[in-house]
């Protein structure tokens, strides 16, 4: 069994990195009941007694499912943390984990809202971490993508990406905290749950130093960040309905960045387009040629490329 303390210390080092230690600050956890979220909540409630509040997610999916957030609420109830239980308002859509997803992290937010709390804490951890990194480059993924599950995202906080499931589980069982599997992650019909049979079998990878190369990558995702937006602020220009890219002379992937900047400034309710619809319209203006991508058109030039509404189609 690894060494609870040792979990407990990663989890502290990385609040601290993530928020700092405000004494004011205030502390939502997600706990779905799993051993890895209540190896948070518990080690969320000892670093900050009095400023943590729970939620657990029933999206009704599963029989089960309201027995084991009235699980949560009881432990909750025994430590003095408030516990809500949060049900989605609509039914499953398309894609059951999408959607699960979706409604779980929409809930959560607004929950966080109306309580007035600072951030919201998740348990994804090291094997997630794993998981999400070859699930993404086995589609062909960049380097945002490949940068994996951020440790900060909004008021989104994830505090155990340093440590591994395995360590999680040892710690709920030597704190004697109540906790349930959910079997849908180990059902393979779904993709993760898939990878993560496969995974359990190639024990000479390591999650902890997969992490470590999300970390890295999200370094390298955050400083282009900035990068981009020191060229926005220099190059880019917007006449009129039209944005106006002036230097062109830059590597791709700034190019790429600049153009995604240019389309989320023209029409922030569009979803990023596709990676390869992007390099296809880059090496359309690169050439001096024009190409379409949504209600949008790209026209590149020997003096910059204009990204201007696209003509209405014709019927």
């Amino acid at each position: 069994m690894s060494d609870p303390a040792g979990v407990d210390t990663a989890f502290r080092a990385a609040m601290a990195q993530a928020v700092g230690d405000g004494p004011a600050t205030r502390l939502g956890v997600a706990v779905s009941g799993g051993p890895d979220s209540m190896a948070l909540l518990d080690m969320a409630t000892n670093a900050f007694p009095g400023r943590v509040m729970a939620a657990t997610v029933d999206h009704g999916l599963r029989p089960e499912s309201a027995d084991e957030a009235a699980m949560v609420g009881r432990w909750c109830a025994t430590r003095g943390v408030a516990h809500e239980t949060l049900h989605p308002a609509s039914r499953p859509d398309g894609n059951i984990q999408s959607w699960a997803r979706s409604a779980r992290y929409a809930l959560l937010n607004d929950w966080r809202i109306r309580h007035g709390m600072d951030w919201l804490l998740t348990a994804h951890h090291a094997d997630d971490q794993m998981e999400t990194m070859l699930m993404r480059m086995n589609r062909g993924a960049g380097l945002s993508g490949l940068a994996g599950i951020r440790p900060r995202n909004g008021a989104i906080v994830r505090p155990l990406l340093d440590c591994r499931k395995g360590d999680l589980l040892d710690y709920a069982m030597a704190r004697a905290l109540p906790f349930v599997t959910d079997p849908s992650n180990a059902d393979p019909r779904f993709d993760r749950a898939a990878l993560r049979a496969r995974l359990a079998q190639a024990d000479w990878l390591d999650p902890r130093a997969a992490a470590r190369s999300a970390a890295a990558l999200s370094e390298c995702d955050a400083a282009l960040d900035w990068v981009v937006a020191d060229l926005t602020a220099r190059h880019v220009s917007r006449q009129g309905d039209a944005f106006r890219l002036d230097r062109t002379d830059l590597p791709r992937e700034l190019l790429r960045r600049l153009l995604l900047h240019m389309l989320r400034r023209a029409d922030s309710a569009v979803a990023p387009p596709r990676g390869d619809a992007v390099d296809r319209l880059i090496a359309l203006a690169l050439a001096g040629g024009k190409g379409s991508i949504g209600d949008w058109l790209l026209a590149g030039g020997p003096h910059g490329w204009t990204l201007s509404p696209a003509p209405p189609r014709r019927t």
